[in-house]
């Protein structure tokens, strides 16, 4: 018998008020993380991807709106928590490391006292204890020389350094839960590498899970146990690592490998998915990924197919997942 999930958000949707209009950001969105898991979320900029994290810890923004769902979390209810009850729990159990560190970081604040005002803002530690306790994370995370770097600005580090400083901070209480939003936009491949590497040793070390939200297959591929692809606000595939890798069968997923480069594919074609994603401002009548999709029928406009069960730890929602299966063997 599986154990109880560490987060589960069950039928999630979110929308966004406008002068003019509604945006539809997530429609539906329903998954799970379990103790110790890596997961995965990838899909193009506007998917919902970020959405759906930030609105179940309650970093939504202010013209945002949840809708309908819930998001558990050690048997809490994210969702009905008052906003003082949501801050107890992010930075404490739940840990985030944002897209801009450099935006994202106080710039007039030593990082040192950064990382300490996770510890003594959630009373993890006293300030003695805080102190130490930043020393050793700043050793971990790669940084040299600590008790000197403690005293220096963000704008003093690189940023791959700076990031490293946000999975500090991120890392401070030691969380059950690490939230990953686009950990490694803006860095070069070297340091993407060294990040994830970092990361990898901290999951095994902590022994806690991680959510990670990124556009980028290979970095999904290769650190998380899990992988789901969102587009348009929906859950489009979702399969253990290894079944992914052997048996993406979605037209979007396949989409996105075939367009992106990989190595030691030398000469490979690059075929883009056409057309481009549009801004949802109605709830979708059939499949969201209807108008790019090749194998589309008049069923898939009218249609929104349900996340089903597609073989042993695969789900998909795609009313033609066997044609689609039978083309690419």
């Amino acid at each position: 018998m599986q154990e109880q999930p560490l987060l589960s958000i069950d039928n999630l949707h979110v929308k966004f008020s406008r002068s003019e209009d509604e945006v539809f950001a997530v429609n539906g969105v329903s998954f799970a993380i379990h103790a110790n898991e890596s997961l995965g979320i990838v899909g193009e900029s506007g998917s919902g991807k970020s959405v759906t994290l930030m609105s179940s810890i309650g970093l939504l923004r202010e013209n945002g709106k949840i809708t309908s769902g819930t998001a558990n979390f050690l048997g809490k209810d994210l969702l009905k928590l008052r906003p003082r009850q949501l801050e107890d729990i992010r930075g404490r159990d739940i840990g985030v490391v944002f897209q801009d560190p450099m935006t994202s970081l106080n710039p007039v604040m030593r990082i040192g006292d950064q990382i300490m005002e996770a510890m003594l803002t959630h009373q993890y530690a006293g300030r003695r204890e805080a102190f130490e306790r930043t020393i050793q994370l700043l050793h971990e995370m790669g940084i040299p020389d600590p008790k000197s770097r403690f005293k220096n600005y963000p704008h003093e580090f690189s940023g791959g350094m700076r990031q490293r400083i946000m999975i500090a901070i991120a890392l401070a209480c030691e969380p059950q839960l690490l939230i990953a939003d686009e950990p490694t936009t803006a860095l070069d491949v070297t340091v993407q590498m060294q990040i994830l590497a970092l990361l990898q040793d901290l999951r095994r070390k902590h022994g806690m899970s991680v959510v990670m939200v990124t556009h980028d297959f290979g970095l999904a591929t290769n650190f998380c146990d899990k992988i789901i692809v969102m587009y348009g606000g929906k859950i489009m595939e979702m399969a253990t690592t290894d079944q992914f890798i052997r048996e993406a069968t979605h037209p979007y997923s396949i989409g996105l490998k075939r367009s992106i480069i990989e190595v030691g594919h030398k000469g490979k074609e690059i075929i883009s998915i056409p057309k481009s994603a549009k801004t949802l401002t109605e709830t979708p009548a059939g499949c969201p990924f209807a108008e790019r999709c090749t194998y589309k029928t008049e069923r898939c406009h009218h249609e929104v197919p349900e996340l089903r069960t597609f073989g042993i730890d695969h789900q998909i929602a795609c009313h033609h997942a066997e044609e689609v299966a039978s083309y690419a063997v």
